[in-house]
């Protein structure tokens, strides 16, 4: 029985030991499953390789959800969106100029044409990530841009990788196009009304729901992939590579039905835009059916575009290259040319007279044709001027059959203009050597001596200090005849002598009589001061020229019979540094027409030798000039000694009021008489008398204007709201909303939009100014700008010396007072669609070539009819036309002067 109960003690203690193991390797079994479970479930997720989309579409939906919108018309290539990094985006519609159509000035250089090529194709194919920016080009081109997105979309497959290489590339060209698109807009400026804005934001907003409910659902979709591939890893160990492959062909699946879905929104979204269009509901789309005139290359890269093109892109762009410059109806030229400022209103011209309603002897013109030889303007033949003066050729100054014809030159009737009967219609050669002009402020100080090639003035007025011959420069000291130790302490020793003179404010526009080479005007700028100077073109030679090279405004002109071509009553100070004029001879006709340009209260600066010295003809001189000052009312304020230079000048001050003139014993000089205009000044006879004074308080030149800067931009005082303005509005509101016009066609056009290095300009003249705006708008650039007030349309030049500027009036039938190659840029706002009812644009256009520096731009606004016609001039001048862009029968030009001249020389006439 005890051996019995041993063997039933220990059968116990086996079995639980049996238990105790197989319960241990149970556990083990179980710990070592979890750990597999585990281990499985992590590896995937290390060792499945993401793209570079899918990691861009998470990181857009991040973005998305964070209050970012998300770009429709790039799905296929969408990155991550910083919205610091993001340019600021102008609200008046940015980004309307084609891309296509812009050109830097670097592409007129041959050896550049790669290099700029290879630019414009990474600008061109760079993905658009700034949602808005995507909206407006979506909006400036239409089925083009959707076309193109299509092209891009099937190449994406390929390029991923590439992409993703390229990406911060990618941002930068992206960046670059945005502030090209803001800053252009106003070329292109549609007036979007608030409901198609409000329609724009809801078309996106519905865009970025749709992203990110799909990007939501591939979160959603992801995690429930990789718990069934969770699942089916623990029931078949070993078979990890299979679930991978798994994996990533069911990410691709999704990727290509996400693409496919973003590509099918996209189209059902151009397509609305397409008929919204054609309805005329959205504005923006008409530019889906503009026509953009570019260069050669720019021209292959967009037949490149169009092959990828769907039928309809392609038979609207056909459409388009078989009727160029094709015009809109439901829009303004972009630009603002109808935007904010309409055209110029008929009712206008019945309160605003013109220089050739005032001027008695205003020639007429012989209305022409404005084609080529046989109509072909394109094919037109040019020749070179076969001329005494070479490549000095002015045609209203150097017209040798009207010089012989001449029965006198007493009074310098040599000098003035005698155009041709026929304005010509040949070129003008540079002088061998010529380089392109050294740039401002050095010009100031020295040029290139091969531009112009003159001696005489160095050789006669060297030790004056006017220019010197160094090397391959001209140098100009600063000097004059009267400050021949510098131009910088002459200003100031005028200011001394009459503190209220007060350069850059009181006083801002003057006029300086014989200037010499204009060092006098030229260190003005300093002082904020814009100086008209003028002298002839004589024995002194090429002194304007000088000017005019060193980048000093500057004019050939002289006092001789007939009446200076400017306004009465509207420069602040009259200078003249023994600047050789007979003031006191013949009753004093040529002060007194000074007397006509000078504002009431203004100065007239005079130093010359009769003012300090004693001589037997100075002291005559003197004596003469005190009696007639004193006839004239004009008060001499003092007189003052210059130790340094050892000169003296006599400054006066014009009347402010008529009470001298009543109280004068003797009617010498004689008041006008009440029908002699004195406004009138286009080939106007001089008169030797004086106009009475302004005495309404809201007449012009009955009160001194704001200091600078204040008049520029404030309409002057005498501006009368009853008085219809240019554009249609009463005149002080015309003439706000003209500033304002162009301040945006300027800063958002102009500046970055036209394809114009602007480090390179200076001499600017506008061609039909009409308050000076466009000028005003260059205020804070270091250029100047020329207004020309054309002589058949509303005087306006009074209003643009009232606000600070300066212009001249002038007839583009004829040539203009300037030498060869003297300005920068040119700009003509509606001026060929009118000349041309007068003349023919065939010797227009010569002009300008002969007035344009090579390598400088000009800058067209009008009709597309008229641009059409310019421009093929200019292709056949050999210009390069940057961009040509019209628009509900408007349109604009950009071009750019080559340095090309024809071998052939014009028959002698």
């Amino acid at each position: 029985m005890g051996l019995g109960k041993v063997r039933n003690n220990k059968r116990p203690s086996g079995t639980s030991y049996t238990s105790t193991i197989t319960t241990m390797i149970f556990i083990a079994l179980c710990v070592l499953g979890v750990w597999m479970l585990t281990s499985n479930s992590v590896v995937p997720p290390q060792t499945t390789t993401r793209t570079a989309t899918d990691a861009a579409t998470d990181a857009d939906a991040t973005a998305t959800s964070a209050g970012y919108s998300s770009s429709t018309t790039d799905s296929h290539n969408t990155k991550t969106i910083n919205k610091r990094d993001s340019p600021a985006v102008f609200e008046d519609n940015p980004g309307e100029l084609p891309d296509d159509a812009i050109k830097s000035d670097e592409s007129s250089h041959p050896e550049d044409t790669n290099d700029n090529k290879k630019s414009q194709d990474d600008q061109k194919y760079t993905s658009s990530d700034n949602p808005k920016d995507s909206t407006d080009i979506e909006s400036l081109t239409g089925t083009a841009i959707e076309a193109e997105s299509n092209n891009n979309g099937k190449q994406e497959n390929g390029a991923v990788d590439n992409n993703n290489k390229q990406n911060g590339k990618d941002n930068y060209n992206d960046h670059e196009d945005n502030i090209i698109k803001e800053a252009s807009s106003d070329v292109q400026e549609s007036s979007m009304t608030q409901n198609q804005q409000a329609e724009e934001t809801t078309t996106q907003n519905q865009s970025a729901s749709t992203n990110k409910n799909s990007a939501g659902q591939e979160s959603q979709e992801t995690r429930n992939d990789q718990e069934g591939n969770g699942k089916q890893k623990v029931d078949n160990h070993g078979s990890l590579q299979d679930t991978q492959n798994q994996i990533l062909d069911e990410d691709r699946q999704q990727r290509e039905k996400e693409k496919q879905q973003q590509q099918q929104q996209h189209e059902d979204q151009s397509q609305k835009q397409i008929q919204e269009a054609t309805s005329g509901d959205r504005i923006e789309q008409d530019d889906a059916k503009l026509h953009s005139k570019t260069t050669q290359v720019e021209i292959q890269e967009t037949q490149q575009n169009d092959s990828a093109m769907k039928d309809t892109s392609k038979q609207e762009t056909k459409g388009k290259e078989e009727k160029p410059m094709e015009a809109n109806t439901n829009d303004s030229l972009p630009g603002g040319v109808n935007s904010g400022i309409p055209k110029e209103s008929k009712e206008s011209k019945k309160s605003w007279k013109t220089q050739a309603d005032q001027s008695e002897n205003q020639k007429e013109r012989r209305p022409g044709a404005s084609g080529g030889q046989d109509g072909s303007i394109y094919g037109y033949t040019w020749q070179l001027c076969n001329v005494t003066a070479g490549s000095d050729y002015i045609p209203c100054l150097d017209n040798e059959k009207a010089l012989k014809q001449l029965r006198s030159t007493k009074h310098y009737e040599h000098r003035e203009r005698h155009c041709p009967e026929e304005a010509p219609t040949c070129l003008v050669k540079p002088p061998e050597g010529y380089k392109r002009s050294i740039e401002w402020p050095t010009s100031r100080d020295k040029i290139w001596y091969h531009n112009v090639p003159h001696t005489k003035l160095a050789e006669v007025k060297g030790h004056q200090n006017w220019v010197k011959v160094t090397g391959e420069f001209l140098t100009f000291p600063g000097g004059g005849t009267q400050f021949i130790h510098g131009a910088l302490h002459y200003i100031e020793f005028i200011q001394e002598a009459v503190p209220d003179i007060a350069w850059g404010k009181h006083t801002r526009v003057i006029l300086d009589v014989g200037c010499g080479v204009a060092s006098f005007g030229g260190f003005l700028f300093e002082r904020d001061v814009l100086a008209m100077s003028f002298a002839p073109k004589d024995e002194h030679e090429a002194q304007v020229q000088f000017a005019l090279e060193r980048g000093i405004p500057a004019i050939s002109a002289v006092m001789g019979t007939q009446r200076l071509p400017f306004p009465s009553r509207v420069f602040d100070l009259v200078h003249c540094a023994r600047c050789r004029v007979p003031w006191h001879e013949e009753g004093g006709a040529l002060l007194l027409e000074l007397n006509r340009v000078l504002r009431p209260g203004g100065y007239f600066v005079w130093s010359a030798t009769p003012v300090y010295q004693t001589l037997e003809e100075d002291v005559e001189i003197w004596k003469e000039m005190s009696a007639l000052t004193a006839s004239m009312c004009w008060e001499l304020v003092t007189i003052k000694k210059d130790k340094l230079n050892s000169i003296g000048a006599a400054i006066y001050r014009k009347p402010a009021s008529n009470e001298c003139y009543d109280q004068r014993k003797q009617d010498r000089p004689p008041m006008c008489k009440n029908d002699d205009d004195p406004n009138a000044a286009w080939y106007v006879p001089l008169q030797s008398c004086m106009h009475h004074l302004p005495v309404d308080e809201v007449e012009r030149g009955s009160r001194w204007p704001e200091d600078w800067a204040g008049r520029l931009q404030t309409p002057p005082y005498w501006l009368n709201k009853s008085q219809m303005g240019i554009y249609g509005k009463p005149a002080p509101d015309d003439f706000a909303a003209d500033y304002e016009h162009w301040k945006r066609v300027v800063s958002k056009s102009y500046l970055s939009g036209l394809g114009i290095s602007w480090e390179n300009v200076r001499n600017i003249m506008d061609m039909r100014a009409v308050y000076g705006g466009f000028a005003a708008a260059m205020k804070d650039l270091k250029v100047w700008v020329l207004n020309v007030v054309n002589v058949d349309s509303p005087d306006t030049l009074p209003i643009i010396y009232e606000r600070g500027l300066f212009g001249i009036y002038h007839d583009w039938c004829e040539s203009f007072s300037t030498y060869p190659r003297t300005y920068d840029l040119l700009h003509a706002d509606h001026l060929f669609s009118k000349l041309k009812k007068r003349c023919k644009l065939v010797p227009v256009m010569a002009e300008i070539d002969r007035i344009v520096r090579p390598g400088g731009k000009l800058i067209v606004r009008d009709e597309s009819s008229t641009i059409g016609e310019v421009e093929n001039l200019l292709k056949s001048l050999h210009w390069e036309v940057h961009l040509t862009f019209s628009k509900n029968q408007e349109g604009i030009l950009s071009a750019q002067k080559s340095d090309w001249r024809p071998d052939s020389y014009a028959s002698s006439s």
